[in-house]
């Protein structure tokens, strides 16, 4: 993989200084009292080569917050991973951007970049300090996020098992609307975000299910007709035919059971006949989904004493034995570039999305990637901001929590504006945003 060539859109340095100056110090912060709070952990597990690890890391992390709060240059990694050429060549190419000859730093890289770059930065602080070099510093949030939200899971979960027990007797219509009931229940639970809410917790407590006719006025672009048009292919047409479906996952926690709730009904009702997730290979922006993450889920569904979420676990441990289920990794979602270098930097990734009918993905940060993070205008077209990046049919499913949006009705945008200064970050709206391949 390598860095793109320079591309033509510019950033608005602006929002990147402001956005440092609020979040990324309060989670470096939370990482530095996690780190100390394990060390008897470290202690038992290593002796005293574990305390002199939990120092050698927190004085790493302590310099980095300082060069994050007094807007030193972006450093080279130092940690010799498998991506740290890539990473060291993007910040050649950040210098390429800037006309004055000053190095890339903290207040004067685009936001995107440098957000990226301080969850790069935390994994070469725990890789440079063996042998606590393993240890995700935001499990402890993510499995206290899980059981917080255990009551919204067992709802969601009986559903799901309810409606497998009588989806013989279902018309197509009704497939259609209750498939597209999931679909917005993916959305929704998008909300759960620990890197938004800076660590802070952020479960969902209640039943999404019951609320989703008072969310559809939030819902500001809903091109689920384009995504069912996908979808019931495999239904009306023929049952040996392959219908792949790609989840480009967000966080762990309720988001992702909302997402392997949706996978299993797409199997179940015959909309797709595979489904692949891609998570990322270390933890990132707080509660992203790992493969540990991934895997500890489906056990912790199978360990419940619940009956319908004990079965979902049952079936998602089959459905992965079997083939029906296949989860991807791959280092590309952890680097700094947007989507539509993917052909060119990660061209083996490109292609395997390339086997997908449908690829959806969820949450902020990989919208951010697909536009690019750029200020676009809200009508520009989500495909024209999507640029060369069309490897297959996708949609993005996605709450907004940062500065952008396309594909908005004229007006819509500038409405918002006026009425709700914040409506970008907080939330409150989301999208199911279609773009075919062009």
């Amino acid at each position: 993989m390598e860095a793109p060539g320079p591309l033509s859109a510019k950033y608005e340095g602006s929002f990147a200084y402001y956005t440092v100056k609020d979040r990324m110090p309060q989670i470096l912060t939370k990482v530095i009292d996690t780190v100390h709070r394990n060390k008897h952990k470290f202690l038992e597990a290593h002796g005293e080569e574990g305390i002199e690890a939990e120092k050698k890391a927190l004085s790493f992390f302590s310099k980095l917050r300082n060069e994050m709060q007094t807007n030193k240059p972006i450093l080279p990694l130092s940690d010799q991973l498998p991506d740290t050429q890539i990473w060291n060549q993007y910040l050649d190419y950040q210098r390429t951007l800037l006309s004055d000859g000053d190095e890339p730093s903290w207040f004067r890289s685009p936001w995107l970049y440098v957000e990226c770059y301080l969850y790069r930065r935390i994994q070469e602080g725990l890789f440079l300090s063996p042998p606590i070099s393993d240890f995700d510093v935001f499990r402890e949030v993510k499995n206290e996020s899980f059981f917080q939200s255990q009551q919204a899971m067992f709802a969601l979960c009986t559903h799901l098992q309810e409606l497998k027990g009588r989806m013989n007797s279902l018309s197509k219509d009704k497939v259609r609307d209750e498939i597209y009931k999931l679909v917005q229940v993916s959305l929704w639970g998008n909300k759960c975000d620990l890197s938004i809410s800076g660590g802070q917790n952020n479960s969902q407590k209640t039943s999404v299910l019951a609320s989703l006719e008072d969310f559809k006025a939030f819902i500001l672009v809903d091109d689920m007709t384009s995504v069912w048009n996908i979808l019931s292919k495999n239904r009306d047409g023929n049952m040996e035919s392959r219908t792949r479906v790609d989840f480009v996952l967000d966080n762990a926690g309720f988001e992702l059971v909302t997402d392997l709730v949706l996978a299993d009904a797409m199997l179940s009702l015959n909309l797709a006949t595979e489904v692949h997730f891609h998570g990322k290979v270390m933890p990132w922006y707080v509660s992203d989904t790992t493969k540990h993450d991934f895997d500890w889920t489906l056990k912790q569904c199978l360990a419940v004493n619940h009956k319908w979420m004990s079965k979902c676990g049952e079936t998602w441990k089959e459905n992965l034995k079997k083939g029906r289920w296949v989860y991807h990794e791959h280092l590309f979602w952890t680097l700094p570039h947007e989507y539509c270098t993917m052909a060119e930097v990660a061209p083996d990734l490109y292609t395997e999305l390339q086997k997908s009918d449908l690829v959806l993905f969820k949450g902020d940060l990989n919208y951010r990637k697909l536009a690019g993070d750029r200020r676009w205008d809200f009508t520009v077209p989500f495909s024209q901001a999507l640029r060369s990046f069309h490897p297959a049919p996708l949609c993005s499913i996605r709450t907004l929590k940062a500065d952008i949006q396309v594909g908005l009705p004229e007006g819509v945008g500038e409405r918002l504006t006026a009425s709700e200064t914040d409506w970008l970050t907080t939330g409150k709206y989301g999208v199911i945003q279609f773009s075919p391949v062009v």
